[in-house]
């Protein structure tokens, strides 16, 4: 038979693990408790672990997504502050025009209104050229640390660049924080958007009044007709006025092409397109139409062709001009009337131009709107599912600490009984 000794350091070493055992599960509840979160480290729960880190990564991107999207919001905002500006500038432009164009001003008042209007210039280029908190600009594209709009050579010329600066605010969803300044200040449509009316050749005092599209499938047809026969000037026309009885008035006009040639209509056969014409009458070809007033004299013309884009800046620069010339003679007036008309159409595009861009930014801050409540949304459900994986079970862990608090002090009493006993004390 055989046996066993349990010698005395053994039955101390056994008795220290036990302690150290406990004290080990002791501690490790107590920082579950004091934290309240049931994982601490991997090695706890190695798939919750897995789980935690996948949201609370998620919830970092929602984190920098709400940042991105404060950015946008400040930088909208600022854009659309300056737009308001932009349009209570252009509104008081519009009346000094407007004023000018009243037929009583002479050269001083209408110096005068010029003196202004160089001064809303000026206001309109620092409008352009605003800035955000950072110090970048609002208007200069990508290049937000390049001033967007300097004077050079004849004007104003814009120095950033076309693109828009996208920030993403949701996983799926990236917003534009501004507009390039080009689209903003340089590019407005001319005249009505189709085409443009300007004086040509002008010795009596005809003024040129609205214009606007009848038929826009006849103008392109027409112009593709006119592109095909003197490439590639489609659309260029000039309306001559012309005196058929010779009792020394313009009463008709004729239309001429590109090249001077008279333009021909459909009939069979074809005849030169010509009209009678009358003060503040229509002058109609191709779909379109414009009004001439006053008395233009024999051989005047004013010049027809598609429209482009005007800057804001040409615009006042140009109307600037006109009221420097003054209006001294009959014909200077017309002059003005005509670049008064130009300008006031001008505005009014340039005040539509300013509402459409306000809107589309008033449709950004709504959608910031709609995602940073999906955000608030998404992080609500990944905070509960978090909670579910990582947080503590206070009443299971109270219950539990309890009970290794009594493991702990029933191993510590078992020592102290082991620590006393020793052979000695059977030797009496």
């Amino acid at each position: 038979m055989s046996s066993y000794r349990l010698s005395t350091s053994g039955q101390h070493a056994a008795a220290i693990a036990q302690i150290l055992k406990q004290q080990a599960l002791l501690s490790k509840t107590q920082v579950q408790v004091a934290s309240g979160k049931r994982v601490q480290t991997p090695a706890d729960d190695p798939v919750a672990a897995t789980r935690i880190l996948g949201i609370e990564r998620a919830q970092a991107q929602l984190e920098q997504y709400g940042k991105n999207a404060g950015i946008a919001a400040d930088r909208l905002n600022l854009g659309e502050q300056s737009l308001a500006d932009l349009g209570t500038l252009l509104q008081r432009v519009q009346e000094l025009t407007i004023q000018a164009n009243s037929g009583a001003m002479d050269n001083v008042s209408l110096r005068s209104i010029a003196t202004e209007l160089k001064s809303r210039r000026e206001e309109l280029q620092q409008i352009a050229n605003r800035q955000d908190g950072n110090g970048e600009y609002l208007f200069a594209g990508y290049s937000t640390s390049t001033r967007p709009f300097d004077d050079a050579g004849a004007g104003v010329v814009y120095f950033g660049d076309q693109g828009v600066r996208q920030l993403q605010i949701s996983s799926s969803q990236k917003i534009a924080d501004g507009f390039a300044g080009a689209r903003v200040f340089m590019d407005i449509p001319e005249g009505n958007g189709t085409f443009v009316v300007t004086s040509g050749t002008q010795t009596g005092t005809g003024i040129i009044g609205v214009s606007q599209v009848l038929d826009a499938t006849q103008w392109n047809a027409a112009g593709a007709a006119a592109a095909a026969a003197v490439p590639p000037r489609a659309h260029e026309y000039t309306v001559r006025f012309t005196d058929p009885d010779l009792d020394g008035t313009a009463d008709s006009w004729e239309l001429l092409d590109a090249n001077g040639n008279p333009v021909l209509d459909n009939g069979a056969p074809p005849t030169p397109v010509t009209g009678a014409f009358t003060n503040g009458g229509a002058i109609a070809f191709d779909g379109v139409q414009f009004a001439i007033s006053g008395t233009p004299a024999v051989g005047d013309t004013f010049e027809v062709r598609p429209a482009g884009n005007e800057s804001l800046f040409q615009t006042l620069d140009d109307l600037v001009a006109a009221l420097y010339r003054g209006a001294d003679t009959p014909q200077q007036r017309a002059q003005l009337g005509s670049d008064v008309n130009k300008a006031l159409g001008q505005l009014d595009r340039g005040l539509n131009h300013m509402i459409d861009l306000r809107t589309e930014i008033g449709a950004r801050l709504s959608s910031l709107d709609t995602a940073a409540s999906l955000r608030e949304d998404l992080d609500f459900q990944l905070t509960g599912s978090l909670s579910s994986v990582r947080d503590l079970d206070f009443a299971e862990a109270i219950s539990r600490l309890n009970q290794q608090m009594t493991g702990l002090q029933a191993a510590q009493a078992a020592y102290t009984r082991i620590g006393q006993m020793s052979l000695f004390d059977y030797l009496r």
